[in-house]
C-alpha cells in the first residue's frame, strides 16, 4: 500500500533474451505495451565483431564511457519535445494507423490506446530531432515500426506463412492515406 517515487527522469532500458532461453520467461502483452519503443538490433558485421574484441583487449569498453548529458537536460529536453504541435490530421492520421493494425487481415491484436499515445510522443520527438516545433506525417512514419512493431501480434496464418511484423506495419503504412500538410 506504499507508493515510492522514482527519481526523474525515469528510463527504463531493458535487453530481450530469445525466446526459450533457459530460466526467462516473455513479458505478458501488457507489460511489453508499457515499453515506448522496441529497437532491434540484429547482429553486428564482421568488421564490428572484431572492433568489439579489440577494444576488450585491454579492459572493458565500459570503465571509459563519459556522460553526454545529465537529468536536467534530459528533463529540459523531454518538456520542449512535450511542447511541440500536433496538427489534429496528424493525430488522425496516428489513430488509422492503429484502426488498421486492429483489423488487419495478419494481426490477432492491434495496437491499444496507449500505443496511440506513445506513437504521438515518438512522433513528437522525431520531428523536434528533425529541427522542428511542429509534427509531419513523415515524423509518423520515421517512429511507426519501432513504436508498434512489440505491439501487435501476428495470427496464426501469419505465423505459419513466416510474416515478419516489420512487414505487416511497412504494408499498413502503404495503406492508410498519408494526409497532406503544407510546410510554410
Amino acid at each position: 500500500g506504499t507508493t515510492w517515487k522514482t527519481g526523474e527522469p525515469f528510463i527504463v532500458i531493458a535487453t530481450e533474451n530469445p525466446e526459450g532461453s533457459a530460466g526467462t520467461q516473455l513479458l505478458p502483452e501488457s507489460q511489453l505495451d508499457r515499453f515506448m519503443i522496441c529497437i532491434r538490433m540484429g547482429y553486428p558485421t564482421v568488421k564490428e565483431e572484431v572492433e568489439i574484441l579489440k577494444r576488450r583487449q585491454n579492459g572493458s569498453p565500459v570503465d571509459i564511457v563519459q556522460n553526454v548529458t545529465n537529468a536536467k537536460k534530459i528533463l529540459q529536453m523531454q518538456n520542449v519535445v512535450s511542447e511541440v504541435f500536433v496538427h489534429d490530421v496528424v493525430f488522425e492520421y496516428i489513430a488509422n494507423l492503429a484502426k488498421e493494425t486492429r483489423r488487419h487481415n495478419m494481426l490477432s491484436s492491434g495496437i491499444s490506446p496507449r500505443g496511440t499515445v506513445a506513437l504521438a510522443a515518438m512522433s513528437r520527438a522525431a520531428a523536434w530531432l528533425n529541427g522542428r516545433e511542429y509534427v509531419l506525417p513523415e515524423d509518423v512514419k520515421e517512429v511507426f515500426i519501432s513504436t508498434a512493431a512489440h505491439r501487435v501480434r501476428l495470427n496464426t496464418k501469419a505465423k505459419v506463412g513466416h510474416v515478419q511484423v516489420e512487414d505487416v506495419l511497412r504494408q499498413i503504412l502503404e495503406q492508410v492515406k498519408e494526409p497532406s500538410i503544407r510546410q510554410q
